[in-house]
């Protein structure tokens, strides 16, 4: 109940996982879904056939992940950061993966 875990699959033998340690802010059609907010679970499992169509990673706006319908989008309060990790991006065949921090990368506004 204190993390999300998107898994996606495709056409390669990779299968990333993207490990939030913070939850994700769900964007519909009808707007942004915090969450805790009612609706939240729901919207963000609507997702769950849809294509990535796009990510992008920019400092003040975190991480966003683009679904045919909708988007999950990364970018906490600092005071909503309970751990050392904001996301964990791993599942690749050859060994690669990313780490999100407070401070660094697309979050170093959160120092």
């Amino acid at each position: 109940m204190d993390y999300v875990q998107l898994r996606f699959d495709g056409p390669t033998e990779d299968m990333p996982v993207l490990n939030c340690d913070v939850l994700p802010v769900v964007e519909t059609s009808a707007g942004l879904i915090p969450p805790g907010q009612v609706g939240w679970a729901d919207a963000l499992r609507a997702l769950i056939p849809g294509h990535v169509v796009a990510t992008a990673e920019k400092t003040g706006h975190g991480l966003r992940v683009e679904f045919e319908e909708g988007a999950v989008r990364l970018h906490p309060a600092l005071e909503d950061v309970s751990g050392p990790e904001i996301a964990l991006l791993t599942g690749f065949t050859d060994s690669r993966w990313m780490c999100w921090r407070p401070g660094e990368e697309s979050f170093e506004d959160l120092a």
